[in-house]
């Protein structure tokens, strides 16, 4: 495989993906990013009042989740509601099936391997 098609947006050496997968890695932020993926924007009392949390610390997941990029926070008045950004999971999902396609070339060619050498 040449490095043109080894490189996607978002490979590896992406620091973004780390991000991604570090923010989805801890469950606490992962069931917060659950709970907003149905896509309605949630304030932070809203979230801690259903997470049995303080606001503090759902505001620290909320901004791990937000330096990845799967959350955006929107001020209304005084307050801040956070809501699901779909894009960058995307990516990350994109880069994970990009993964899993290696893999199952990779697969099929042990199959194959091991089909000629059984002959």
């Amino acid at each position: 495989m040449s490095k043109t098609e080894n490189h996607m947006p978002g490979s590896a050496g992406d620091p973004g993906f780390a991000e991604i997968f570090a923010a989805l890695g801890d469950p606490t932020r992962l069931a917060i990013f659950d709970r907003l993926s149905d896509g309605q924007a949630r304030s932070i009392a809203s979230l801690s009042n259903d997470a049995d949390m303080t606001r503090q610390a759902v505001t620290k997941h909320l901004r791990v989740l937000e330096m990845a990029g799967l959350v955006e926070s929107h001020r209304i008045g005084r307050e801040s509601r956070y809501a699901f950004c779909p894009d960058r999971l995307a990516l990350a999902r994109a880069w994970l099936d990009h993964v899993a396609g290696r893999w199952d070339s990779a697969l099929m060619r042990l199959k194959s391997f091991a089909e000629q050498s059984s002959d």
